[in-house]
């Protein structure tokens, strides 16, 4: 028992030598230097927090401290700051009794403190904001001493966000900006201001789609930027985008969904544009957390382009890493809402590396995975190739090998045959691989015209199987279906194949381009085929002139057209290969 009785004999007079509240040397690092000990690291059970989030010139803010009823502070001091500065502002008057005064940093009244005697679990006082001066933010932080040898420093409140005039007490008397221009009551925010990527690099972090874009030139620029300001202890944020209902970026410690540090811009039921702060844990919907320490908000809906502006003290905090001194993979997403609420994705890109929004850079988009790369080179060759060589051969060649035979079958019947068996063997296996990699179904319309696309092909080569013969009665309803369904599977893959470039060639728009010739191409040389057939035909020919020149016409043409395929198709694998 020596020991202990020892202890409090030697620290006990430390603590009472300032007991009196007196902690003018405390003003700028909030230590307790009389006592000769460690502040606590452990979160404080005491809090500082404020009756409202904005303030004006002159206008008086209600402070107050307090804690868990049974565990009382008997002393503590607290001080106004401006948000990334040490020195107090403004001024605070106090009940009689409960604390007193402090000079700080020459400011009369500047610092609150303790008196002889104080044990409480609930202080409150005034704050009074300097009646000229311009202060952008401010915080409360305070010091809070729980017995001789336990005691926390730097315990902040929310920040307050500084207006011209007086704050408004409640949310109704605030205004923001809607499209048309017009003030609608019922905000926290106001109007964003122009979103530009001057100072990327230099300044601040930038993130964009296409790579490098500038969101003050081009309405199409996904774009985000992070700027760290000074002290460290609050980062600027901005994000813009095409307006399709949310925009979002967050950090992460992977290049995969979850485990994601989130903040989402995002149309609400009211008509009003909001920040959200969300965290996701995997591939469902992000689970939305409070908004926090998140001030100077200001956001927009113009011209189709939704834009967030806003500044934290949040730290950014993902499950194994925090701070805002660490390095994560950057995310964005973008996607449709329902009555304020976030639907899937629509298109997302990812950061090609960690970083550190401390330093600034512009920052590269990830390049497509070579598995992807292998999906969508596999299905251009199934129904860009392969699949419109079955097509065409059971369409319009059937003549050209009239009587040659291979496996006691007809010459295009076989040619028939192993080219769509190709075709859906290498969508088979297009479809495992993004499967696999992917694991989920979300991507917009893209996944939904795959699977579409996966289940018709494997109906096709099973219903060929059950047909009956030739001379049934009822040959031609397989004849019809065969030819629609294929018709349906076509249709339904050159829509996924465009899709899908659009998620890997949202820069220029080069593979989109390419791929739209290659299809009018394709649609070009049905056309003239169709109509070459429908001429010859209603010719005053013989049977065997005419089918010569069917035979002859048609296989000129569908040469033409194959290699025109080739061409096509040979630039669409290059353009894949460098994504």
């Amino acid at each position: 028992m020596a020991l202990p009785v020892l202890l409090l004999l030697c620290t006990a007079p430390l603590v009472r030598g300032h007991g009196s509240g007196v902690v003018i040397d405390s003003c700028e690092d909030m230590e307790l230097h009389h006592s000769g000990l460690s502040p606590q690291t452990a979160p404080s059970p005491f809090t500082v927090t404020t009756e409202q989030r904005r303030y004006g010139l002159g206008e008086d803010v209600i402070v107050e401290l307090q804690g868990p009823a049974s565990t009382p502070f008997t002393g503590f001091l607290l001080e106004a700051r401006e948000l990334g500065s040490k020195s107090p502002v403004g001024s605070f008057a106090i009940p009689e009794g409960a604390a007193q005064l402090l000079t700080c940093s020459q400011r009369a009244n500047s610092a609150v403190s303790h008196t002889s005697g104080f044990n409480s679990s609930y202080v409150q006082v005034t704050w009074r904001s300097e009646p000229s001066r311009d202060i952008k933010a401010v915080h409360f932080c305070a010091s809070f001493v729980q017995n001789s040898t336990t005691f926390w420093i730097n315990v902040t409140s929310p920040v307050l966000t500084f207006t011209n005039g007086r704050a408004a007490r409640s949310a109704g008397a605030l205004t923001t900006s809607t499209d048309n221009g017009s003030l609608q009551p019922g905000s926290l925010v106001k109007s964003a201001g122009p979103i530009s990527s001057a100072d990327c690099g230099v300044t601040k972090v930038c993130f964009s789609q296409p790579s490098n874009c500038d969101p003050a030139v081009s309405a199409s620029c996904y774009f985000m930027s992070a700027k760290m300001l000074a002290g460290g202890e609050a980062v600027h944020f901005e994000m813009t985008g095409p307006y399709e209902g949310y925009i979002a970026f967050g950090f992460s410690d992977d290049q995969r969904m979850g485990n994601d540090d989130i903040y989402v811009c995002v149309m609400k039921s009211n008509g009003q544009v909001e920040v959200e702060h969300m965290y996701s844990t995997g591939r469902s919907k992000p689970q939305v957390l409070p908004l926090g320490n998140v001030y100077n908000i200001t956001t927009s809906l113009q011209n189709s382009v939704i834009s967030c502006v806003f500044t934290t003290t949040n730290t950014i905090s993902i499950e194994g890493t925090s701070g805002f001194n660490q390095s994560y993979y950057l995310l964005f997403s973008y996607g449709p809402s329902n009555n304020g609420s976030i639907r899937i994705h629509m298109g997302t890109f990812t950061s090609n590396k960690r970083i550190n929004i401390n330093n600034p850079l512009v920052v590269g988009k990830d390049d497509v995975p070579d598995i992807i790369k292998a999906h969508g080179s596999l299905m251009l060759i199934a129904w860009m190739t392969t699949g419109s060589l079955g097509m065409m051969v059971a369409r319009y060649l059937k003549k050209m090998a009239k009587g040659k035979k291979m496996c006691d079958k007809d010459l295009w019947f076989m040619v028939h045959v192993g080219a769509m068996c190709l075709t859906v063997a290498a969508t088979i296996i297009a479809f495992i691989l993004v499967f696999v990699h992917s694991q989920d179904w979300s991507g917009g319309a893209h996944p939904v015209l795959g699977c579409l696309v996966m289940i018709l092909s494997l109906i096709q080569p099973i219903g060929a199987l059950l047909r009956c013969g030739p001379q049934h009665h009822l040959r031609y309803l397989f004849n019809w279906t065969h030819f629609l369904n294929a018709v349906v599977i076509k249709s339904i893959a050159v829509a996924a194949i465009f899709t899908g470039l659009d998620r890997i060639d949202s820069d220029d728009g080069w593979l989109l381009k390419v791929m739209g010739g290659f299809f009018a191409w394709e649609v070009l040389f049905i056309i003239i085929l169709e109509v070459h057939d429908w001429v010859v035909k209603h010719r005053d020919d013989t049977a065997d002139q005419m089918e010569s020149a069917l035979v002859k016409g048609d296989s000129c043409l569908i040469a033409v057209y194959l290699l025109g395929n080739l061409c096509f198709l040979v630039a669409l694998l290059v353009g894949i290969g460098e994504k």
